[in-house]
């Protein structure tokens, strides 16, 4: 993983409104000093704890192979 800043990108996500809710309510009551949290903030830290998480509980703490095909809409795939 590259420490360098990367530029950023918009994402289209779906997630249930009361969790939204509750994150835009966390927001903005950490935006002044000392958290000066944002949304983008939140969500970026909120991936990079997931994805550590699934690093170490599923491909023994190393980053992922690099995906050769875009994601792919609907349903996941059954296990």
């Amino acid at each position: 993983m590259s420490l360098r800043r990367s530029p950023k990108v918009r994402a289209t996500l779906y997630v249930p409104e009361h969790l939204l809710d509750e994150a835009r309510d966390a927001v903005v009551h950490l935006a002044g000093f000392p958290a000066r949290l944002t949304l983008t903030k939140l969500v970026e830290q909120a991936f990079r704890a997931e994805v550590a998480r699934l690093k170490l509980l599923y491909n023994d703490g190393r980053d992922f192979p690099p995906r050769d095909a875009d994601l792919r809409g609907g349903r996941p795939i059954a296990a």
